[in-house]
């Protein structure tokens, strides 16, 4: 006769609450561990999903992930010119804020170097790769795009020719991908107001220079769009990603590189580690507070609980040692609810867990490691809360039963 279930069967109301509560305790910290690995995943799926070996980047920065950088669109010719390079690409990120059917709609703008890269990497869930080189757009279904729908963003227009899933900034902003130069209007759009008063303060500037004064007509490029000045930089990169060629000597590549002035060169595991000591660093550190946190607390609850349940059988315990049952008996009975309660709680955790974090704002990723070192710490709890009901029993004396 098990007297763990049989105690369990004759309050089963009290045992069901107490299961749902500490199971609704052990989801919280599952979906914890489960938020740092998405916030993982998020951080780092450019850098595992584009699979360029290494990244060229403004000099004394981390990359376009960890911080601002900025490089000169034509550092891709010089890349492409190293030896032991299959080719190079742009990369330009950043994030935008617009408004949509009332709603505030962050975007994770992503430029494609076209048409070097046409999006054929990205996982599509509907439609295709961007077909030509302006106003097409893939967009991850996040953003609550479908396809064929149109966006205006800065000056232009875009349609929606390809849907992905799970695309996702280290912000947790949904990813659009376009090509380099719509990513730059985009980035750089100014209103018309804006140009118009920039050309003006342009022929104001020129009239003060003596070329402006012994050659009027020269002012008269001050009106001309920014894009047909020569004397004008071309809008900057955030990156340049380079492939190597096969068996290409990584180590030669990198040492070329890294000799220019004005750049820094980074491996992709050493641009994934750079970002992962960076801002995720302090997020792992923070959920890692909240789950011991939890787990402590979840502990103390077990142990009150079972303490409680001891109490409550004090009068059952002293008949059982006045007929002659041995404390192992009695020990094995508390032990045995303690792990049923924390091995019930833990799949009422897993099963609620599977329902509510899919409607969870940021991804939550269930890893089976993660899973099994959470039944280890059940395990563990469900023992060490148990020793407050144990020592209780033990304190219990036959002559209590005659009370």
């Amino acid at each position: 006769m098990n007297l763990a279930t049989k105690d369990f069967r004759h309050s089963v109301g009290r045992f069901a609450l107490t299961a749902i509560g500490i199971g609704m305790l052990l989801m919280v910290v599952m979906g914890m561990g489960g938020i740092y690995r998405g916030v993982v995943e998020d951080a780092t799926l450019l850098i595992d999903r584009v699979e360029a070996d290494l990244w060229i980047v403004q000099r004394n920065t981390r990359g376009p992930f960890a911080e601002l950088s900025r490089v000169p669109s034509n550092l891709v010719y010089r890349a492409a010119a190293v030896p032991g390079v299959a080719y190079a690409r742009e990369f330009v990120y950043h994030t935008i804020q617009r408004e949509r059917a009332g709603s505030p709609l962050r975007i994770a703008v992503l430029g494609l170097s076209w048409p070097t890269d046409k999006g054929e990497w990205i996982p599509l869930t509907a439609g295709r790769p961007l077909g030509q080189a302006h106003f097409e757009m893939i967009a991850d279904k996040t953003l609550g795009f479908s396809l064929g729908d149109k966006i205006d963003l800065g000056k232009d227009t875009y349609s929606v020719v390809g849907l992905t899933k799970n695309m996702i900034s280290s912000s947790g902003d949904g990813l659009a991908f376009f090509t380099v130069a719509d990513a730059q209007a985009i980035q750089f759009d100014t209103p018309g107001e804006a140009v118009r008063l920039e050309r003006a303060a342009r022929e104001s500037r020129g009239k003060e220079f003596a070329l402006g004064i012994q050659q009027p007509a020269v002012l008269e490029n001050a009106f001309k769009p920014t894009a047909l000045l020569p004397a004008i930089a071309r809008p900057q990169i955030s990156a340049v990603m380079v492939t190597l060629s096969p068996g290409a000597d990584i180590e030669r590549t990198i040492h070329a590189i890294d000799g220019w002035g004005d750049v820094s060169v980074f491996t992709a595991n050493g641009e994934r580690e750079l970002l992962l000591k960076g801002s995720v660093e302090k997020v792992r550190k923070q959920i890692g507070l909240f789950r011991v946190l939890l787990t402590i607390i979840a502990a103390i609850i077990m142990a009150l609980i079972l303490y409680t349940l001891t109490l409550d059988k004090i009068h059952s315990i002293a008949l059982l040692k006045l007929i002659g049952a041995p404390n192992s008996v009695i020990l094995g009975m508390i032990l045995q609810q303690a792990l049923i309660l924390g091995f019930v709680g833990f799949g009422i955790a897993y099963l609620i867990g599977q329902q509510l974090f899919p409607m969870f704002p940021r991804r939550v990723i269930l890893a089976d490691a993660d899973l099994m070192q959470l039944a280890a710490i059940v395990l563990v709890i469900s023992v060490l809360s148990s020793l407050l009901g144990i020592w209780k029993a033990m304190k219990v004396t036959p002559n209590e039963a005659l009370a």
